[in-house]
């Protein structure tokens, strides 16, 4: 069992993918639901899938139910490949480097913990050669509230943390620092994606970083901010 578990957000955290979310969910409405001029003004940095999906489909004039939702989803994984492939994007810095770090020590565990819904998150890691860093995820097909699947996590990961273990959230806004302490974890928030650092420093995380690029400083950490 693992003295760490550390639980990474995808977009802004890891990668940036370039719009490709957006530019995929904006083609999605087109192309299942025959939205000639489809409108996405939608907020996507730290917020679930579900809850962009319901706020989009409202604003074409759609079903906001579980039939549509799952067509909208369904039309966006099919997208999503062909436009990552389009957009570029990139893993950002540090981000390869501190994954193998961590995998080498016995004591840490890596999961996932995004809004993004389970089969769009593994495209994206796929798409960026990081999957095989993780062993699972919490994910927001389900919940308009990151801080819900954060809970998730919490109940689907036990089995992997120590009793005296500590969990860690790693991401790029204040909703991810707010669903660490939804759950009791510690918060490292990184200013390479959505939010700057005087947007995150104001929600008080544990740790704040510009990036990841300093494995050792971010190494250090795990054990000397363990109570």
């Amino acid at each position: 069992m693992a003295k760490h578990l550390i639980l990474f957000d995808i977009d802004g955290t890891l990668i940036h993918a370039a719009g490709a979310g957006r530019i995929a969910l904006t083609q999605a409405l087109a192309t299942e639901f025959g939205v000639a001029e489809p409108i996405f003004e939608v907020g996507l940095a730290g917020r679930t899938d579900r809850a962009i999906a319901s706020e989009a489909l409202k604003h074409n004039g759609l079903e906001d139910d579980d039939g549509s939702f799952d067509r909208y989803l369904g039309a966006y994984f099919r997208k999503l490949p062909e436009v990552l492939q389009n957009t570029g994007g990139r893993v950002l810095p540090g981000v390869v480097d501190l994954l193998v770090a961590l995998r080498s020590r016995p004591e840490v565990a890596l999961g996932i913990l995004t809004g993004n819904a389970e089969k769009s998150a593994w495209i994206k890691l796929q798409h960026f050669g990081l999957d095989h860093f993780f062993f699972g995820g919490a994910f927001g097909d389900h919940y308009p509230d990151r801080n819900d699947v954060a809970r998730s996590a919490q109940r689907n990961f036990a089995e992997h943390l120590d009793p005296s273990g500590v969990v860690w959230v790693v991401g790029d806004t204040p909703a991810d620092i707010r669903c660490a302490r939804a759950i009791g974890a510690r918060a490292i928030a990184v200013s390479a994606g959505f939010s700057d650092s005087a947007e995150l420093e104001a929600a008080e995380p544990d740790v704040l970083l510009e990036d990841l690029r300093d494995v050792e400083g971010f190494l250090g950490r795990l054990d000397t901010l363990v109570e």
